[in-house]
């Protein structure tokens, strides 16, 4: 088997990945603790493509009874009678919901397997009814109480939060399709439900009171993702073939993945977790780069932040409570929540005594595919140069050459497109964080000193660059600023060179209108 061959990126079913001799990360531990425990209804919320599926397939294997897949795995020793339940899984990741009969063509798709399966006689065609009578029927087929696993229960949803409309259709199909688990409950042995998403006006969660929520429970924080002792435990040969590829050393190779794909952190005391799409495609590749954004496109983060006039800096470092982050409607959408159960922030540390969570962006792939696609609906280029005159950027910063990175981002600015209204300082403040972030230099904003803030702070291996940013100002009262409160008093023992640079932008001519650059 090639080496490539056994990672299995975007493998979902247990049975292929365990049959064919894959890489595996033993999670079935968490399973276990499902099984034995006497809760009934449970729910998960982590991001796309962070192993949901594969959890809920091996959770369909256990209770299917297919013991020879789980040989030599955590629970293959656990005291179990194996025996056959009847397992229905309801997998909504079929298909885009851009119509309003997509929903109705997997429920009817899915359905139909099931009625004919358990021969069920359907004489009314309400889905809450059908589901109904499968359940019952199921139980009564095989006097076993039946197992409900419910896959992307909210894609529906997620894929039209800004279609009130379909929103809406969508919810009142699925709410009468999940009543089914309350009031079938005698029949049912498990109902575990996943997404990306919990969505409190969904009956859901009203209806089902004694439901499992173990989205931030600490003992399932690995439960999804890869944690750095798996990643070593399981994964060394994968960093060190993928090391020696790209011509590095092991522990130089274990801190790139870290940085690229590490961070997660989904409870108060979880530890961080990597997102197993990325490391799986980087070590099948050989190359680190940005997988996970490829996945998916985070137009509707964007959109959020743009209509909400967020300050980008603060809405990625910022603190909330863990209900903050618990679920969001559509009439009252909070984009803190919706960038963080879409994997976009993540908590970075908990303050107990405030009961408060710092939230953060997980890593650089994240915050690279991130500004990749927040920039253009806050400055667009001509011509689709944007990235050369990134490159220029980073170059020049690099080198030392700070009035050659000005002019580039001049030339920067003199594309926004006049149908992105710049009409504010906040625009103008996201639109540089957004490019400066992107440099793939060491760039913080808002850095707290003890007379003030810098606004942005970018840090090469040869030069530190400390910026101030002025909106219908001056760019000499910007330097002057920077001087008067000593913003460059930190680096005086520092080696590399210091270049203090003040900035203006216009609001009438909506560009960068005039710079002053001075070396300390």
């Amino acid at each position: 088997m090639e080496t490539g061959d056994i990672y299995p990126i975007g493998q979902q079913s247990f049975q292929v990945l365990r049959s064919r001799g894959a890489l595996y990360v033993d999670k079935t531990r968490f399973v276990w603790n499902i099984v034995s425990s006497q809760s009934q209804n449970y729910f998960l919320a982590r991001p796309r493509r962070f192993g949901k599926s594969l959890f809920l397939d091996t959770i369909k294997c256990f209770f299917e009874g297919r013991r020879e897949l789980f040989r030599g795995l955590y629970i293959d020793s656990a005291d179990w009678e194996w025996k056959k339940y009847p397992v229905l899984k309801l997998d909504l990741n079929m298909e885009r919901y851009q119509d309003a009969s997509d929903l109705d063509s997997v429920l009817n798709f899915q359905f139909r397997k099931w009625e004919e399966q358990y021969n069920v006689t359907v004489f009314d065609s309400s889905y809450s009814v059908r589901f109904a009578n499968i359940i019952e029927s199921a139980y009564r087929h095989t006097g076993m109480p039946v197992v409900i696993l419910v896959d992307e229960y909210d894609k529906p949803l997620v894929s039209n939060l800004g279609n009130e409309q379909m929103f809406e259709n969508f919810r009142s199909k699925l709410a009468a399709v999940y009543s089914n688990f309350k009031s079938a409950s005698d029949h049912i042995r498990l109902v575990f439900i996943t997404g990306v998403s919990r969505f409190s006006k969904l009956s859901i969660f009203s209806d089902l009171n004694n439901i499992n929520d173990i989205t931030f429970a600490d003992q399932y924080a690995d439960v999804c993702g890869i944690s750095e002792a798996e990643l070593h435990a399981d994964l060394k040969d994968g960093i060190s073939d993928l090391a020696a590829y790209n011509a590095v050393g092991y522990d130089e190779m274990a801190m790139m993945l870290k940085k690229n794909y590490d961070g997660y952190r989904f409870a108060v005391n979880g530890s961080d977790m990597y997102n197993p799409w990325s490391v799986l495609n980087a070590m099948s590749h050989k190359r680190i780069s940005n997988y996970w954004s490829q996945t998916g496109m985070p137009t509707l983060i964007a959109e959020a932040l743009k209509r909400d006039n967020a300050d980008l800096q603060e809405s990625f470092n910022s603190y909330c409570t863990l209900n903050d982050l618990q679920g969001y409607d559509l009439s009252d959408m909070n984009p803190q929540a919706l960038l963080y159960q879409t994997g976009y922030l993540t908590i970075k540390e908990f303050d107990s005594q405030l009961e408060m969570c710092r939230l953060g962006i997980p890593n650089k792939e994240v915050e690279q595919g991130l500004f990749t696609v927040l920039l253009p609906y806050y400055a667009s280029m001509r011509n689709g140069s944007g990235k050369s005159v990134v490159t220029e950027m980073i170059n020049n910063f690099k080198v030392g050459r700070p009035e050659r990175a000005m002019q580039e981002l001049q030339a920067f600015f003199s594309g926004v497109s006049y149908k992105l209204k710049m009409e504010n300082e906040n625009n103008f403040h996201n639109a540089f964080f957004l490019l400066t972030s992107m440099l793939g230099l060491s760039t913080d904003a808002e850095v707290t000193t003890s007379q003030g803030r810098i606004d942005i702070l970018i840090r090469t291996l040869r030069n530190i660059y400390v910026i101030e940013l002025k909106y219908d100002g001056s760019a000499e009262s910007a330097l002057e600023q920077i001087k008067s409160r000593n913003y460059s008093r930190q680096f005086q023992s520092d080696h590399r060179n210091v270049y203090l640079i003040g900035v203006n932008f216009s609001s009438v001519t909506r560009c960068v209108e005039d710079w002053k650059i001075e070396e300390v």
